[in-house]
């Protein structure tokens, strides 16, 4: 990545925490702006390989988060963000700072779990009955309990732009992970 689009990268992934935090939501406004600016230029410094590198982080962006929007996991700004980042990243920078990402929203999940446990009473079993029973049928049957109406509500922008930065701070280092290269 092109140290010039970092602090642009930091805003974005930041700014969409903090939306995040107020309204639930993480808006097209901020994300279709910076995938179209990366796209742009990327294309303009590179060509047609910074279309390719810009568009192929996008892409491996959104789909990483499909599946959790699909199922109702997160919402599909999440997923948009993450396509935004990877338009930035590029497709192997995204993959890694997936990593950071997901175990900032493990961290995330565990501690709203251990505050919040009075919501959770009968959530992971009712997961666990989804689960068994897609195994069982081969097709997702929701499954509702009496603890449906009380779905946890994830910040997952928060998780996002930590493990975004996280990543980034990490390749800013110098630190190599066998995974990441």
């Amino acid at each position: 990545m092109q140290t010039q689009l970092m602090p642009i990268l930091l805003a974005v992934s930041l700014i969409a925490a903090v939306i995040d935090l107020r309204t639930h939501k993480i808006p097209n406004v901020l994300t279709y702006p910076a995938m179209l600016f990366a796209l742009s230029y990327h294309s303009a410094i590179n060509g047609f390989e910074g279309l390719i590198f810009s568009s192929s982080g996008l892409l491996i962006g959104i789909l990483l988060l499909i599946i959790p929007y699909v199922m109702g996991g997160m919402g599909a700004g999440d997923a948009k963000l993450l396509g935004a980042i990877g338009s930035f990243i590029g497709a192997k920078a995204t993959l890694g700072a997936f990593l950071f990402i997901a175990l900032a929203g493990g961290v995330y999940s565990l501690a709203i779990i251990l505050i919040r446990r009075d919501i959770f009473k009968g959530f992971f079993t009712e997961k666990l009955l989804v689960l068994s029973s897609m195994v069982m049928l081969r097709q997702y049957v929701p499954i509702h309990t009496e603890s449906s109406g009380q779905r946890p509500r994830l910040k997952y922008g928060v998780a996002i732009a930590f493990g975004t930065i996280t990543y980034l701070l990490t390749k800013a280092l110098g630190i190599k992970f066998f995974i990441l290269g």
